[in-house]
């Protein structure tokens, strides 16, 4: 039962995450759609790390290299998620208030998607492997 509140819990974060990315984009203040490039950051962070859980075998305790390696992709896609905005912003693309919502909401998801592999990364019986 705890997995069902985890799950919920998630997909409301995801939810509040995407609204604050959404009311950048559309009110009408700001009425620019830029932001929604990072759909595609929003997409890809969890890449690295998925393929990497696949190809790495977790018997051994010390560093590996190609899990480093998926770790340090997935920073530089994160970072990129919250530099985009702000370059935008410095651009004048969009609005600087247009920026704190899509920067609000990056923090949203990216916490979101950090808190999916944390409950559901570990092997146990409850895991998201098995979808």
């Amino acid at each position: 039962m705890a997995g069902i509140k985890a799950l919920i819990s998630l997909s409301f974060g995801g939810a509040i995450g995407l609204m604050f990315l959404m009311l950048g984009c559309a009110l009408p203040v700001y009425d620019k759609y830029w932001p929604l490039f990072l759909l595609f950051f929003y997409i890809l962070s969890p890449i690295p790390y998925c393929i990497s859980r696949r190809v790495v075998d977790d018997t051994d305790s010390a560093s590996n290299a190609c899990k480093e390696l998926a770790i340090f992709l997935t920073t530089g896609i994160v970072i990129s998620a919250f530099g985009l905005p702000i370059i935008f912003a410095r651009a004048e693309v969009i609005a600087w208030g247009a920026c704190a919502l899509v920067l609000t909401g990056n923090i949203v998801i990216f916490g979101t998607i950090l808190g999916f592999f944390l409950v559901f990364g570990s092997n146990d019986d409850f895991s998201w492997q098995q979808w």
